[in-house]
């Protein structure tokens, strides 16, 4: 195999968080991908520029420092070719690769939450359009209040465990839902 691309070794304090980071993250993601990296380390990679400021997986390495990680493996790349992250100790068709694989994809779609207030920021300085994205935000500044009627609005009572009943009411109160607990 030839190599041709530098790999150094850093510790996660040479990584620079993106301060303009338009994904906001969900307490209820946060805390999927805490359990995550406890349970299964590092599956992916995150991307860095070539000042070593995090573009991509910026919540991720939130969490990895706070449970402990700080050994960064980088791969310098210009992008053409892919890089993959070879896990030796999972094998995809066992019941730890399979949850890996579910876990993967579950913590991404959790862990998004827009802050939208940069978005229409960099959206403007950079003349990016975020629906080509499919992030869908109005970029007028025009805000109405719409006060809900009795038909728009809807009340439920949940029943269930404890825990999943919070994680629920976790990622509502994230999603925007105004909810409460009642005894």
């Amino acid at each position: 195999m030839i190599m041709d691309n530098e790999i150094k070794n850093a510790k996660i304090d040479d990584l620079i968080p993106d301060d303009r980071n338009n994904n906001k993250g969900s307490e209820y993601g946060q805390r999927l991908v805490e359990n995550s990296l406890r349970k299964f380390g590092f599956a992916r990679s995150i991307v860095l520029d070539k000042n070593n400021r995090i573009i991509s997986g910026n919540k991720t390495i939130e969490n990895a420092a706070e449970i402990g990680l700080e050994e960064v493996i980088i791969v310098e790349t210009t992008g053409d070719k892919i890089i993959a992250v070879k896990r030796t100790d999972i094998d995809l068709d066992t019941k730890r690769g399979r949850e890996l694989a579910l876990a993967d994809n579950a913590t991404a779609v959790a862990d998004i939450k827009w802050d939208e207030d940069v978005i229409r920021e960099i959206s403007k300085e950079f003349d990016i359009i975020p629906k080509d994205w499919g992030i869908k935000i109005e970029l007028e500044e025009i805000e109405e209040e719409i006060t809900p009627t009795k038909k728009d609005t809807l009340r439920m009572m949940i029943e269930g465990k404890t825990d999943d009943i919070e994680n629920l009411l976790t990622e509502l109160i994230d999603r925007g839902f105004k909810c409460f607990k009642v005894d």
